[in-house]
This record gives structure tokens, sequence and C-alpha cells, in this order.
């Protein structure tokens, strides 16, 4: 009988909340919309800082539900994207 590495812990939704500076090179990127898409999480635009004309950095400040897998896989890939997450919640709450 195979065992799981995955913990039912890794298979629940929770909802966490980050804020993440976007540089101006990245306007253009679709982050949230690869959030979405490529790691299969709900996201929750609370509030945000980006114009059209924007001349400098903007913000995203996210509400993410979605696996604690998920969550984790998409903190990678913003990470290695190179972009500040300049406010993380820490407490990941139960999403059910």
């Amino acid at each position: 009988m195979a065992t799981s590495i995955i913990s039912n812990s890794d298979q629940r939704p929770i909802v966490t909340r980050i804020r993440l500076r976007i540089p101006k090179n990245y306007h253009q990127e679709p982050i949230i919309s690869r959030l979405v898409s490529d790691y299969h999480l709900t996201v929750n635009i609370v509030s945000a800082l980006l114009g059209a004309n924007a001349q400098g950095d903007g913000w995203f400040d996210l509400e993410l539900r979605g696996k604690a897998t998920q969550i984790d896989s998409a903190i990678v890939y913003i990470s290695e994207l190179d972009l500040e997450i300049l406010d993380q919640d820490g407490l990941s709450q139960d999403g059910w």
C-alpha cells in the first residue's frame, strides 16, 4: 500500500494575504492571471496602486485562497520573478 507524502492539512483550503510590490518593468506581465491559471488559486485584489500611465512601482494587496501546497508554490513563483513581498500575514486561515 502506497503512502501519501502530502498530509491532509496540505490539502485543506486556506486563505492568506500578501502585499506585493510590482516594479515598473513588470506592469505588463500577467502575474495575477498566472496565480489563477497555473497555481489554481482564487485571488481577491483587496487594494492596489498601479495606474495605466504609472511611472514608478506599484503594489497589490492580495488575498490568496487555495491549498497550502498551491499557495507555497505560488510564493516560490513570485520569488523566482524576484518580486518583493512587502508583507505576508503569516497566519493562514482555514478556508472552510
